[in-house]
């Protein structure tokens, strides 16, 4: 039997009535939950607005000033080619003729045998362009856009490097039309394929990364395009946070809804991070472009646009330089992508897989000459008067020549791996003496470096180091104090020719004087010097001696009581004043100055040496040239700073001497010879508790110094630690164009060269055939020549009849006070015959053995060696 149950209406309504409530409540909670929503997501959205309003009030990037090279000068006879040529335009950024939107730096066209060159509106130099022609690969003549020939022409200054930013950031601003016809494709293809078709998220890629988490249980897929990247960059902070993630997609947004996809791409490929180079980090395709391949990025070609955008996604883990496989691994990567989104052909792709990395180490390495710009930024500074210049976009042109740069660059890291060798043998040494004493082992400290490089005729700084490595220490040594040890002897030598160009003798310790010459005998023996109420006994390097030396010895074997007893007989006051004025600012008219006491910088010491290069001119070392405002407009002309310290003929004559230290084989810088140096030098070593090396050609001026920051002995010598560098570089300094043309040094009116038999320093003639050039200011050099030194050398037929010379007695070369000709006397042509030329070529003549001579005459061996005395 069916019951049926009654609910009554009352019930009913109310069940009715609770949902309504309930549906209403919940209608309410979703209407709030909306609203606020919608609230909170205006105000971000406003939020987010003032962060990219306010960030958009100042440029992105800022205009950092551009510091250039000195202009490659190229004339007629050099060894160079076409290709070499327009390598240089391209990295000044110049663009090919009809190939484009021609540059406003310039344009050229090329061919196997000749350059054409057009300089643009922002050209360093006036507008005139040139042919350069070329044959069997060397120039063959250069003609201007008149069709007259040109003597030399300058090729438009490379660009060294931006300085950096606040950040310590180093970027090339580039627009959009000069990225290259692959950049592009590929880094969207391997960051953000649909780059071009979203507002600023990619939900497929979103979903698909969401996905992809799920399954693997990992969250490692990210989904960020290159308008998030840009967004993370420029707008917020680097902490990783969800609301950071939401900020990012909403100014991606604001910047989809402002600008359109080729700006957003142009400020992405401005802002970038693609790797670390030294201290400085690198931003933006057109600094990576050049740091890696030193290229403008306008000339990148396919595989190097790949691997520009494979490293974005790790620049540290996929640095080309330090991580070649993985580089190249992700380069054909990038490949692979373009081909899928049809950007190029799979034949295309194979192509530049086969391709190399094509790297360029020194524009990397030491290319942007950080050491340098360092300088030049604090002299900036100082000439300007503020430190905005660095926002104006100035154009800074500068000494440097980056051939040079790379060269010195390389010669300091081979041979500090020589002096780290030399540094670590002996520190092994003194462990085991000290494990065998029972005692605490000595700390191992590396050595520093600096190396300068100039032109001695103008004092343009070419290149400079100013350490092991920039991105371990900023420290500048070629512009820190060390005592200048023997590298300083020879501003005592020239001031005794001073006093000899003067017409005063100097008055020796036994009593005697004479005028000073290169063959004035000096005394080699442990001396003490009595100096305000103080002894000073000083020693020669490991407590060698050599009784009587020349002057020239002396300097050679690099001698300190010689040199020392030299200056006290001119006057110390006189040697450092003449050094004061030569750059050396510290030195003061002590016993101890004569060695090299006082401190000078590897700089200054650079400068220094111009009076023995540049006749006497000291030049200061000069890195700054010009500024100029980002369309090209002068700002500021900036030239050298030059006095006459030395007499020519002075500056000579100490030269002089100086070859004789890398050409005689007992000479303290000969070593360089055997490395392979040849060109004709004048130089110096020294070794006190730093090692040093100076030398000149008749072009090119170096200074290498090494030693410990610590100021402790390095305890090694000039020649060993510092020589080799000097040599590596200046051997590979003179193959290039421009420094290869190095000549024998010619000396001014007034001073004579001849031949000195090495054993008597008397002149050389057949008797005497080891012999050395040796310069003397006119009417001091020895007149007699060596084979009267040793008797009478007659046979006895000639003895009888009277023939021959006879031995004629001849003072030495010291006891000889002729006066010299006055300082200001007008100076006569350098070829003009002198007196003296007569009296030698008279000379010569009698010297001639006659018939009988070589029919009869016979050395006395045995008598020649009894009256010599021996080379020192």
């Amino acid at each position: 039997m069916a019951v049926k149950l009654k609910i009554p209406q009352t019930h009913r309504f109310r069940l009715n009535v609770t949902g309504k409530k309930a549906l209403i409540a919940g209608g309410i909670a979703c209407g709030a939950a909306v609203l606020v929503g919608v609230t909170v997501l205006s105000y971000y959205w406003s939020s987010v607005g003032h962060i990219v309003d306010d960030r958009l009030k100042h440029p992105l990037f800022t205009q950092t000033a551009k510091i250039y090279a000195a202009p490659a000068q190229v004339r007629p006879g050099q060894k160079l080619k076409p290709s070499e040529v327009e390598q240089e335009l391209q990295q000044a950024g110049y663009s090919v003729d009809g190939e484009g939107t021609a540059s406003p730096m310039g344009t050229y066209a090329v061919n196997a045998r000749a350059v054409t060159i057009h300089p643009g509106p922002q050209s360093y130099h006036a507008q005139d362009g040139a042919t350069i022609s070329f044959s069997e690969d060397a120039v063959d003549q250069i003609t201007g856009d008149n069709g007259q020939p040109l003597a030399a022409y300058e090729l438009e200054p490379v660009l060294v490097t931006g300085l950096s930013d606040q950040g310590h950031a180093k970027r090339r601003i580039v627009t959009y039309d000069e990225l290259p016809q692959y950049l592009v494709p590929a880094v969207t293809a391997i960051e953000d394929r649909h780059f071009f078709q979203h507002d600023g998220v990619d939900y497929t890629r979103v979903f698909g990364a969401l996905l992809t988490d799920m399954r693997s249980h990992r969250y490692s897929q990210g989904f960020s395009t290159l308008t998030m990247q840009l967004a993370k960059d420029f707008f917020l902070s680097p902490e990783k946070r969800l609301k950071r993630k939401f900020l990012q997609v909403l100014i991606a947004f604001q910047l989809e809804h402002r600008f359109n996809k080729q700006q957003i791409f142009q400020m992405y490929a401005n802002e970038v991070p693609l790797g670390q180079r030294g201290s400085f980090s690198v931003e933006g395709f057109g600094e990576a472009a050049q740091a890696y391949f030193g290229k403008d990025v306008r000339q990148l070609d396919l595989p190097e646009c790949a691997l520009l955008a494979g490293v974005i996604q790790s620049p540290s883990r996929l640095n080309p330089f330090r991580h070649p496989e993985r580089a190249l691994e992700r380069r054909n990567l990038v490949l692979d992508s373009m081909v899928e989104t049809g950007a190029i052909t799979k034949a295309q792709a194979e192509e530049a897989k086969a391709a190399p990395l094509n790297l360029d180490p020194g524009a990397f390495d030491a290319g942007e000459a950080p050491y340098f710009v360092d300088l030049v930024r604090d002299q900036l500074t100082q000439r300007l008067g503020d430190t905005d210049y660095n926002e104006q976009g100035l154009r800074i042109y500068t000494s440097l020549d980056p051939q040079l740069q790379q060269i010195a660059q390389d010669a300091v890291a081979d041979g500090m791996k020589q002096v780290d060798a030399l540094v670590n043998a002996r520190h092994e040494r003194l462990v085991r003496a000290a494990v065998k004493a029972g005692e605490a082992p000595p700390p191992l400290i590396s050595p520093q470096v600096a190396l300068i490089a100039l032109d001695p005729h103008t004092g343009q700084v070419l290149a400079l180091v100013g350490g092991r490595n920039y991105g371990i220490s900023q420290y500048d040594h070629a512009v820190a104090h060390r005592p200048t040890g023997s590298i300083f002897k020879p501003f005592v030598y020239a001031a005794a020719f001073n006093t000899a160009i003067a017409g005063t003798p100097l008055a020796h310790p036994d009593g005697t004087s004479a005028v000073f010459t290169p063959v004035t005998i000096l005394h080699d023996e442990q001396t003490t010097f009595t100096f305000d109420n103080q002894d000073y006994s000083p020693r020669d390097f490991d407590n060698k001696y050599y009784g009587d030396v020349t002057a020239t010895e002396a300097l050679y074997r690099s001698l300190n009581n010689p040199t020392i007893a030299l200056a006290q007989m001119i006057g110390f006051d006189n040697v450092a004043s003449l050094a004061r004025d030569a750059g050396v600012k510290s030195a003061r008219g002590t016993p101890a100055m004569a060695i090299g006491s006082y401190d000078a910088t590897p700089l200054e010491m650079a400068g220094a040496y111009t009076v023995f290069g540049n006749e006497g001119v000291h030049i200061d070392p000069w890195m700054l040239a010009s500024v100029r405002a980002p369309n090209g407009d002068v700002i500021a002309d900036y030239q050298p700073d030059t006095k006459p310290v030395l007499d020519p003929r002075a500056a000579f004559l100490t030269l002089s001497m100086m070859e004789q230290v890398l050409n005689n084989p007992h000479g303290s810088g000969a070593g360089v010879r055997n490395m392979g140096f040849t060109a004709p030098a004048a130089g110096k070593t020294g070794t006190s508790h730093d090692a040093w090396y100076a030398g000149f050609t008749s072009n090119l001026l170096c200074i290498v110094w090494v030693g410990n920051d610590d100021y402790s002995d390095v305890k090694i010598e000039g020649a060993h630690a510092a020589g080799p560098i000097w040599a590596d570089f200046m051997k590979n300094a003179v193959k290039l164009p421009h420094y290869s043309d190095t000549r024998d040094f010619v000396p001014p009116a007034g001073v004579v060269q001849v031949r000195l038999d090495t054993n008597t320093n008397l002149l050389a003639d057949e008797a005497c055939p080891e012999d050395y050039t040796a310069a003397f200011l006119d009417g001091t050099q020895p007149t007699d020549s060596c084979d009267h030194s040793m008797g009478d050398q007659r046979n006895l037929f000639q003895k009888i009849f009277g023939l021959g010379e006879r031995p004629v007695t001849q003072a030495p070369p010291q006891q000889r006070a002729v006066q010299p000709p006055p300082a200001a006397a007008p100076a006569q042509p350098a070829v003009a015959q002198t007196p003296a030329d007569d009296q030698n070529q008279d000379q010569k003549k009698k010297k001639k053995p006659g018939f009988w001579g070589k029919l009869f005459g016979k050395k006395d061996d045995t008598q020649q060696q009894n009256n010599q005395t021996p080379p020192q």
